[in-house]
């Protein structure tokens, strides 16, 4: 009788022990579970975060292109419509430590890419901006004046700054240097959505490829 007491007594802790072992064990994997539930949303937020720079980017030779990136219709000039005219806007910056490149040209099958100046020479560490029109002018200096004397004989002073000159014009020194990059001539309709192939040629780093998205900003982010 003693024996059989002795032997339930055992088992009773046994059972015990096992309750015990069985409850940590589903304590540890509800916990891994939270664990997981939280890692797994985490992954998904991230995946739903978006880029705060809207174009492209590219890196060739000792050259890099940011934020490339042609802009919605900004006036009647500009209207991204077939057999009309449109605007790249990127920066660009010459990484290189003493070497200076050149931006050779620009070449898309939607049409014609005109730079002004023609000769954008790119200074070791300092940026090129194409932007918008106002982005341009904006980047000039002051501008220059038409005096005219009309029938009443007061002489008048009028303003006479357009993009084509702002992008021409000597920027300050340590300043971004503004450039203007027009597609005419467009082969098709350009909308958001879609990217479009456009080829930056450089005489020294070479020639890159982007695939450009649409966007409706006037000026690009700097280069870093």
């Amino acid at each position: 009788m003693t024996a059989l007491k002795a032997t339930t007594a055992s088992q009773a802790r046994r059972s015990a022990v096992r309750r015990s072992a069985v409850a940590v064990a589903a304590l540890a994997a509800g916990a891994a579970l939270a664990l997981s539930g939280c890692s797994s949303g985490q992954i998904a937020q991230t995946a739903r975060q978006v880029s705060a720079v809207n174009g492209n980017t590219a890196n060739v030779g000792d050259v890099a292109l940011r934020d490339v990136r042609i802009l919605l219709p900004q006036s009647e000039e500009y209207t991204n419509a077939k057999g009309g005219k449109a605007l790249i806007a990127f920066s660009v910056v010459n990484e290189g430590a003493s070497k200076p490149d050149e931006l050779s040209s620009i070449t898309t099958d939607l049409g014609t890419v005109e730079v002004t100046p023609a000769d954008t020479t790119l200074e070791p560490g300092r940026t090129v901006v194409a932007g918008g029109p106002q982005a341009v002018q904006s980047n000039a200096p002051a501008a220059s004046t038409t005096t005219t004397a009309p029938s009443s004989g007061t002489a008048t002073t009028t303003p006479s700054t357009s993009a084509s000159a702002a992008a021409t014009s000597k920027p300050a020194a340590g300043a971004a240097k503004p450039i203007l990059v027009e597609i005419s001539g467009l082969t098709k309709d350009i909308t958001p959505g879609p990217t479009y192939p456009v080829t930056f040629n450089f005489k020294e780093a070479g020639t890159v490829l982007v695939n450009v998205p649409v966007d409706g900003g006037s000026a690009p982010n700097n280069a870093s």
